[in-house]
């Protein structure tokens, strides 16, 4: 009889573990790539000073950091509003714990199909092209460098974005579901030294953003007019319309999220 309770209690808290931790990372995906990373970062450093002066007995210290830390609540909640506010929409459109809906899934569909029309159409005629699909990491950071657009995706709207000598062709498109957030968008370069020489700035951005987020971003060099897609640091180079298709499908749709897609080199990709 204890036995079966010990085992009963053992289970609630494995789950009540899992669950906690499973929030957290909701939370942290929700902030990633967000000016609440920063924020973060300097709570824990505040968190780890109050710490220490209790151990070694720093009143002083200690009394500073725990006013701080009594105060810093309200502020926390004031400062990371918009973070809050995305997770409790999220919650509430059950996308913090559901599946994504079949009029999401189909939604996605379209917006693959205007990106890769459009990447075809600017490829052929080597203009060049940077454009970021936001996932579930956050990108307001990035999306307030550029000109605000809220605009619905279509294939002509992005191919007239990046037509060469218009005000909004430099920078990146961030598009986030099937609306156009921005164009003009500064992105981080990635610092990897073993990217290829003879790639330009727009893929070394569509790297680094996909070092800092799950982004899927698309590049159209107007030097060649070759398509490549960058994600979680990797670069799927020299893609035609119908590999551009798939490889976006398997990336965006939800239902293809435990699908696991091809491993690319640098130079391209592998044989075989």
């Amino acid at each position: 009889m204890f036995e079966d309770i010990s085992f009963l209690r053992l289970l609630a808290i494995i789950a009540d573990i899992l669950l906690v931790a499973f929030v957290i990372y909701k939370l942290i995906m929700v902030i990633r790539g967000t000016k609440a990373v920063q924020l973060v970062k300097g709570i824990t450093v505040v968190l780890a000073v109050w710490f220490l002066s209790m151990q070694l007995g720093l009143n002083t210290l200690q009394w500073i950091m725990s006013q701080a830390v009594t105060y810093g609540l309200l502020a926390v909640i004031i400062i990371f509003q918009p973070e809050l506010r995305r997770a409790l929409e999220q919650l509430g459109r059950g996308g913090f714990f559901s599946k994504s809906t079949a009029a999401e899934e189909e939604e996605t569909k379209t917006t693959v199909d205007h990106v890769v029309k459009s990447a075809t159409y600017m490829g052929k005629r080597r203009i060049g092209a940077l454009i970021s699909l936001e996932r579930e990491t956050g990108m307001s950071d990035y999306i307030e460098t550029g000109i605000p657009l809220n605009a619905k995706l279509s294939s002509e709207l992005l191919i007239n974005v990046f037509i060469p000598n218009t005000p909004l062709h430099d920078g990146a498109v961030i598009i986030k579901g099937n609306e156009i957030m921005a164009a003009g968008c500064y992105l981080p370069l990635s610092e990897n030294p073993f990217i290829s020489k003879e790639l330009g700035t727009r893929h070394r951005a569509a790297l680094g953003i996909s070092e800092v987020t799950d982004s899927v971003t698309l590049i159209v060099s107007e030097e060649t007019g070759g398509i490549s897609v960058t994600k979680n640091g990797e670069l799927h180079r020299n893609l035609n319309e119908e590999a551009l298709r798939v490889l976006l499908e398997k990336e965006l749709l939800k239902s293809n999220v435990n699908g696991s897609s091809s491993r690319w080199q640098w130079g391209g990709r592998k044989n075989g």
